[in-house]
């Protein structure tokens, strides 16, 4: 009986031992081409954090959302950066059907100057702010499981917090895009999260 508690202590300890990892399923994150080739097949989502903004202005006295003035507003690095990830956008043949953005002057602003268009929708940044409870921001996370159309990726310029309420921390910088591949009644999973200067590595093997 002795013998037999030893062995059970043993083998306990050795799986205790055994790297987290090793229990968990294969890893799905991507990178360089492997991800580049994935964007260009399409059926991705790519949600950003508007790029670069001046934390010197607030949105506390905004009357709405068209009153820019009365808000954080991207500065001129802002507007750089969107445009050289646009810019590498293109260059990298990155199919982008759809484009949402949170109806903020940021963000609306950071999806124009990247893909030359976007659609106001309120349900990328999450209900009112009064409602703070899992189903705030249900319809982001329903979004984010459900496949864009094949051949094509869905774009989503967004903000900080609503991306961390439904996919855990840490925070997108701003300017950093998560990729998320949509797995429909299951979620979704982040296959990479991409720097705003990152873009132009992705060909690179």
């Amino acid at each position: 009986m002795i013998r037999m508690r030893t062995f059970l202590l043993a083998c306990t300890i050795a799986l205790l031992a055994i790297p987290a990892s090793a229990a968990e399923p294969p890893s799905t994150a991507l990178s360089g081409p492997a991800l580049l080739a994935a964007l260009r097949d399409g059926g991705l989502i790519v949600y950003f954090r508007h790029t670069s903004t001046d934390f010197g202005q607030n949105d506390d006295q905004m009357t709405g959302y068209e009153d820019c003035a009365r808000q954080r507003n991207l500065t001129d690095d802002g507007r750089t950066e969107a445009r050289r990830i646009g810019d590498a956008i293109k260059r990298l043949a990155i199919p982008i059907g759809e484009v949402m953005a949170s109806p903020f002057c940021r963000t609306m602003e950071t999806a124009r100057l990247i893909f030359g268009r976007a659609t106001a929708a309120p349900a990328v940044r999450g209900g009112p702010a009064r409602a703070e409870s899992p189903e705030r921001y249900a319809q982001l996370r329903k979004l984010l499981s459900t496949p864009p159309p094949a051949g094509v990726d869905l774009a989503i310029v967004s903000h900080g917090n609503p991306f961390a309420a439904v996919a855990g921390t840490p925070h997108l910088a701003e300017g950093e895009a998560a990729v998320i591949r949509p797995l429909d009644r299951n979620g979704f999973v982040i296959v990479a999260r991409i720097p705003k200067d990152g873009w132009a590595t992705l060909a690179v093997p």
